[in-house]
């Protein structure tokens, strides 16, 4: 059988959307970004979209891959970072960039909760970051200036300049999906920092910033830039969906960074 392959997403306003009658400004309605569904369904998956209401250990049983997406920062107050900078009046229902508690909860419950059950995981930008918030570690919460631009915020969705390349270490899970390098997009500000329990570093970008994330021994990748939005085939989305129906190798780390 095709594997079932979750995938998160955010919760909006629908007053949000164009035409909607201020009645339903109270009114909610989830949001996912189809390129993910759509990069699942290429590699043979069936994607199923997960409300907030979906993360649970009960929904994990009944899935075969999850898909932890990008978007807004992690609340800094699940990292240890500094609340004051957080607008209070901020509204993640109305703003799309918003930091949103409820969103962090859910995500990392499922988490820990694939973790825990042997589910493989990719984790996508933010949700790259939340992987490793979510096991305890750290973010940067704010990249410096680097000869690498980590964000653009007039960037095209393309497969990023010839700059931005990660390598990743040898023997790595990374390694045995992209090979020695690969050429990324990047939308971010954070970054990884502290790692959390039990991970280890497996790809930097030249400046140093870590770019992906992995559990050894466990089918668990986080990565920084987006899959669903380059322009060549992204083979991450090849590696979930043969890691949930069982077909491709558990490669763990023999070295690390």
């Amino acid at each position: 059988m095709r594997p079932l392959v979750g995938i998160t997403g955010r919760r909006l306003s629908a007053s949000l959307v164009h035409g909607m009658d201020k009645r339903f400004a109270a009114r909610h309605y989830d949001s996912f970004f189809s390129d993910y569904a759509r990069g699942v369904a290429e590699a043979g998956g069936i994607p199923v979209h997960l409300p907030f209401e979906a993360g649970t250990a009960e929904a994990v049983e009944r899935l075969d891959g999850l898909i932890i997406t990008g978007g807004q920062d992690v609340h800094p107050g699940r990292w240890g970072g500094d609340e004051s900078a957080v607008p209070a009046d901020a509204d993640p229902r109305c703003a799309t960039m918003a930091h949103d508690v409820e969103r962090d909860a859910y995500e990392a419950a499922l988490i820990r909760a694939a973790i825990d059950r042997g589910v493989p995981v990719l984790g996508i930008c933010r949700g790259h970051q939340l992987l490793n918030v979510a096991l305890g570690g750290r973010l940067v919460p704010d990249l410096p200036p680097s000869a690498v631009e980590h964000y653009s915020p007039n960037a095209a969705l393309t497969d990023g300049e010839p700059d931005h390349v990660v390598t990743f270490t040898p023997g790595s899970l990374a390694a045995s999906v992209y090979g020695e390098s690969a050429q990324v997009n990047s939308w971010h500000h954070q970054a990884v920092d502290a790692l959390g329990s039990g991970l280890v570093v497996s790809g930097r970008a030249s400046d140093g910033v870590v770019e992906s994330i992995e559990l050894p021994g466990l089918p668990v990748l986080g990565i920084q830039w987006h899959p669903e939005w380059q322009e060549t085939t992204d083979p991450a989305f090849g590696w979930l969906t043969a890691a949930a129906s069982g077909t491709h190798p558990n490669v763990g780390l023999t070295t690390a960074r």
